[in-house]
């Protein structure tokens, strides 16, 4: 077997694989013997029918099927012989089939980068600390008031921060279109779920019948209406305000909280924030990591496997809104909204790999066993948890790759500089809505 590896564009790579012919043969007598054994033909004997008869009636299927076979067997082995890593499926070409010489085609493949981790003495990543202030807490307390509270009918006219209860209809140039109408449709003005124009055209209103005039963004998600103008029929129903929840036992039920008065409801709070800020200043300074790598260490990520992780990031997203691939048009989500961050994501993983190995981590299993151990403190039943967990190889694999991950980011915080960077939370809120 004689193997040419050509490269292309940027990861494409063209192999070209040449098949002695000894192994054709070898293959092809191989098959009409087995054929002989069995073969029916009128005229002669089972087992006496001439080869050349045989070849004859089946050389054609028997001649497809050892080129195959050699394509099967000779493809894996050329990409261990010459260490090639494939990240595509291979476009097969024949490009000589003819038994009295050598077997050859060309395999075009996008391969996986080598990498070589690079850490930058210039570049410094931010260690996120996050200052909480009592008037955050005092927020967080008014905000928990407010969404566990009760919306009353009330008879004025809507204000922000009110909820409506209205029917819409909304037409371009006078057609109807998908998702264009509602019937008793609780809205929160000011809460921005609607497309820009429409909260503001009912603040001021009573319960009535009116049209707005709106122009969807030119981002929306649904490519079809991005930029386009719409018309919408409204008919404002109810307005209600909030009548916010009392900090009493049944508020403490609703929230899971065992806890007697408001001051131990302050305490459980301010604790609940502290826990979140810490994730929160985790995940943040991760994040600054994340970006001084991939400027440090430039490469390609194969084009192939960008558009795999930017069709499961569709995927998802379709999903949380209860739609599918199938049930979906193209204009919904288009797939190259998505392509930036998934070339990130490949980026990434493609670098954390190279970088596993250049630190040497491991994940044995009493680190998986102490992980499991502090997840469960989170449940109320921690044995079910872990009888639970034990049983679910995909979590337990997913678990592995959070602690992987966690181990990786210590030994780049050992690896790279960092600066300090303290966030106000309520800039950190801001930043969220």
């Amino acid at each position: 077997m004689k193997v040419n590896v050509k490269k292309l564009k940027d990861l494409e790579r063209k192999i070209t694989i040449s098949v002695d012919t000894e192994e054709y043969d070898s293959k092809f007598k191989n098959k009409i013997k087995n054929i002989k054994t069995k073969a029916k033909i009128d005229g002669f004997r089972k087992g006496n029918v001439p080869n050349e008869v045989l070849e004859q009636r089946y050389g054609q299927t028997i001649h497809a099927e050892v080129i195959n076979e050699l394509i099967q067997e000779s493809y894996p082995k050329a990409l261990t012989e010459n260490s090639i890593r494939p990240a595509s499926s291979p476009q097969v070409v024949i490009d000589s089939e003819d038994p009295k010489k050598q077997i050859t085609y060309s395999a075009t493949i996008e391969v996986f980068p080598d990498i070589t981790p690079k850490f930058s003495r210039w570049s410094s990543y931010e260690e996120c600390s996050i200052e909480v202030e009592d008037s955050d807490i005092d927020l967080a307390i008014e905000d928990i008031k407010k969404r566990y509270g009760e919306w009353k009918d009330v008879d004025r006219k809507a204000k922000p921060d009110d909820q409506v209860v209205i029917d819409f209809l909304g037409k371009i140039n006078g057609d109807e279109f998908e998702g264009n109408s509602a019937q008793d449709f609780n809205l929160v003005l000011g809460s921005n779920s609607m497309i820009p124009g429409f909260e503001d055209a009912i603040i001021g209103k009573k319960p009535s019948k009116f049209t707005v005039d709106c122009k969807f963004p030119d981002d929306y998600f649904k490519k079809d209406l991005a930029g386009v103008d719409a018309k919408f029929e409204i008919e404002l129903k109810k307005v209600q305000e909030i009548t916010e929840a009392k900090i009493n036992k049944d508020l403490f039920a609703k929230l899971q909280m065992d806890i007697k008065d408001k001051s131990e409801f302050k305490k459980e709070i301010t604790n609940r924030m502290e826990n979140e800020v810490i994730l929160q200043e985790k995940d943040l300074t991760k994040e600054s990591i994340y970006e001084v790598l991939l400027k440090t260490n430039k490469f390609k990520a194969p084009i192939s496997t960008i558009n795999e992780q930017a069709d499961l990031m569709r995927k998802d997203a379709l999903m949380r809104i209860g739609h599918t691939e199938e049930n979906a048009g193209d204009d919904l989500f288009p797939i190259d909204t998505f392509l930036d961050k998934a070339e990130k994501r490949v980026k990434l993983d493609l670098l954390f790999a190279e970088l596993i190995k250049h630190f040497k981590i491991s994940v044995e299993k009493k680190n998986i066993d102490d992980f499991i151990d502090k997840e469960s403190n989170r449940y109320k039943d921690p044995d079910q948890f872990k009888q639970w967990v034990s049983a679910q190889p995909q979590q337990l694999e997913q678990f592995k790759m959070i602690i992987l991950e966690e181990q990786l980011v210590e030994k780049l915080k050992n690896a790279l500089k960092s600066k300090k960077k303290v966030i106000k939370f309520s800039e950190l809120a801001k930043k969220k809505v």
